[in-house]
């Protein structure tokens, strides 16, 4: 795993996304000052009323206009001040409906950004990666980290900002209207960041480790679901049970570690700021009395300290959130900071028109850990020409088959296409002049006509009639419920053995590529689908390049070349004649396979 060394990607697409919503955000922003500047002026109008206009106190200056007015309407003058808090409540209204819609917007965005930022990231990135990944972690980063990181901005990201200006807003209020009974509201400024501040820290560690839990949770549930028939047919849904249990029960403990430390520290700051209020109660009215401040400003005082309240406990519960945000931005960050350890050189070609010429110079590899898997393997396939590779799990045939695809590079020497090093090539358009029929045929939960579409863009829907027919699978698809239209199980599971390869093989018909690498394609089909599947390769194999794994010596003697690997080398290659009267293991490994001596098979024919 090798990570980047410049600017983290994640910041840079979240940036971008921000400068690309620059006027939203800047409304935004405006709509949270207007937000805070009707919080703050709210208890004003209680305090005009009291003291200039039922106690009939100076009028401040700004109101200087309007004192004739508040003399001789007293009544109209109440109305009229008492208005203003209907007119502040509808300017808040109209400005956090404008802030809420426009910030849920950047957020849902964001997040729709983020999610296929990830996926495609996910797609580069080398198979190395993936081998060594949890595929349900990697499912949490795509979904459950992305919508966190949605829900934090659109609900929480603004709010936070408002309740800082509102905060601040009310210090400076208070201090210009009587700082000694300001520093009483300040003096609980110390308890309360520093509850924010350990709350914060608490809850990013715990949402950490809820994370890591939920990814393992998540992993554990695909690998369950996707081999549910190993499950139920060794009869293990008891210790999965106890095993998913034992999961799920971190996740527990994790949150409910974190709900009480929300609980603690909100009931904290509700006791410090009830103090607080009692304090600016008892000496603000002291100072009432002694006609240094006067009842207006009394309750100005109070309502900003249980005003205060809000902001805190709202900035406390924040905290949280955007705690979990940073563990999830973190996780976001971590996988987009991952180089693919297969990259395009900056001058790569396109891959056209190949001949379909393959060859290994002394060809080594090793995946990390310093054991070859592969070691000075050369051979050369000529276009048009079929090879066959045999050897004993391990010895390193699909490994020759991912170097060609460039799943790896080699550690050592070269592999050439054409007479050309294929790192010379553009990976994908390199991968698309191969055509791939695997043993264990992959098939996505779609319909049967885009399974064999997936081969190639744009395929007519003749082209994909006639890569059925060539298949051998255009009889048994028009018997399913709906023809090509026919909504297949995840992973081809609705279908048989015989019918998942037959599609497989109409794949890579549609392909019509001039190479083709065919992993094991008859193993485990019974005698009618084998050799409909058999007549179905033979078509396909036609005028192109073939690399056959096999353990079949019949599908073997009818190739080109024969490649026999033994622990990452190329022991004995030859045609099926040659090895026969040159190699005893070849020999003795075709009477095994065929029950027939060599003698014996002669008297037969």
């Amino acid at each position: 795993m090798t990570f980047s060394k410049e600017k983290s990607k994640f910041w840079q697409i979240v940036l971008s996304h921000l400068t690309a919503e620059k006027w939203s955000f800047a409304f935004a922003v405006l709509c949270t000052f207007a937000i805070a500047a009707m919080d703050l002026l709210r208890p004003w109008t209680l305090k005009i009323i009291i003291d200039n206009i039922l106690l009939s106190k100076d009028l401040p200056q700004f109101l200087d206009n309007f004192k004739t007015f508040f003399e001789e309407q007293k009544v109209l003058s109440i109305v009229a001040v008492a208005s203003t808090v209907v007119i502040f409540s509808a300017v808040k209204g109209l400005s956090t409906y404008s802030q809420v819609f426009l910030s849920s917007r950047i957020g849902f965005r964001l997040a729709h950004r983020l999610r296929s930022e990830l996926f495609a990231h996910l797609q580069r990135l080398s198979l190395s990666f993936h081998k060594r990944s949890e595929t349900g972690e990697l499912l949490t980063k795509v979904t459950n980290d992305t919508n966190n990181l949605r829900d934090t901005f659109s609900e929480f990201a603004l709010t936070f900002f408002t309740e800082i200006i509102t905060l601040f807003g009310m210090v400076v209020i208070m201090l210009v209207m009587n700082w000694k009974l300001s520093l009483i509201v300040l003096a609980t400024f110390p308890l309360l960041t520093a509850i924010s501040i350990y709350r914060f820290f608490a809850i990013r560690e715990s949402a950490r480790r809820q994370r890591k839990a939920e990814g393992k949770i998540a992993s554990n549930l695909h690998e369950v679901l996707s081999s549910i028939s190993v499950v139920q047919a060794f009869g293990r849904e008891k210790y999965e049970n106890e095993r998913f249990e034992t999961q799920s029960r971190t996740t527990l403990d994790e949150s409910l570690r974190t709900a009480k430390l929300e609980a603690v520290s909100s009931r904290s700051v509700d006791l410090i700021s009830a103090i607080g209020t009692f304090a600016v109660l008892v000496f603000g009215s002291l100072q009432a009395l002694e006609g240094k401040i006067t009842p207006g400003s009394v309750l100005v005082f109070v309502a900003y300290m249980n005003s205060l309240n809000v902001p805190i406990r709202t900035l406390a519960k924040v905290s949280a959130k955007i705690s979990r945000a940073l563990v999830s931005a973190g996780r976001i960050r971590e996988i987009l900071e991952v180089q693919p350890e297969v990259e395009d050189k900056p001058d790569a070609i396109e891959a056209k028109n190949l001949r379909g010429e393959i060859e290994f110079r002394n060809v080594s590899f090793d995946y990390g850990d310093g054991k070859n898997v592969l070691e000075n393997v050369s051979f050369c396939l000529a276009p048009g020409k079929r090879a066959a590779l045999l050897g004993a799990s391990g010895a390193g045939k699909s490994t020759i088959i991912s170097l060609i695809l460039r799943f790896y590079d080699a550690k050592q020497g070269e592999i050439l296409i054409d007479g050309r090093n294929i790192k010379d090539y553009k990976r994908e358009s390199l991968r698309n002049e191969i055509g791939i029929v695997l043993q264990d045929t992959i098939l996505f939960g779609a319909t049967v006509r885009e399974n064999i579409a997936y081969g190639k863009q744009n395929a007519t829907a003749d082209e994909i009639v006639l890569a059925a027919k060539a298949a051998n699978a255009h009889e048994f698809i028009m018997k399913l419920e709906s023809g090509y239209e026919t909504v297949i199980g995840e992973r081809g599971g609705t279908l048989s053995g015989g019918q998942r390869q037959r599609i497989a093989i109409a794949r890579a018909f549609i392909r019509d590529v001039p190479m083709l690498i065919l992993d094991e394609p008859m193993t485990g089909l019974d005698t009618r689908n084998e050799r409909e599947i058999r007549d179905a390769m033979r078509r396909l194999m036609q005028e192109k390049s073939c690399l056959l794994i096999t353990h079949d010596i019949q599908n073997a003697s009818q190739a080109d070349t024969i490649l026999i690997l033994d622990k990452g080398r190329i022991t004995e290659q030859g045609t099926h004649e040659t090895l026969l009267s040159e190699s005893e293991k070849y020999r003795n490994l075709f009477e095994q396979k065929r029950g027939l001596s060599i003698e014996a098979m002669s008297a037969v024919n």
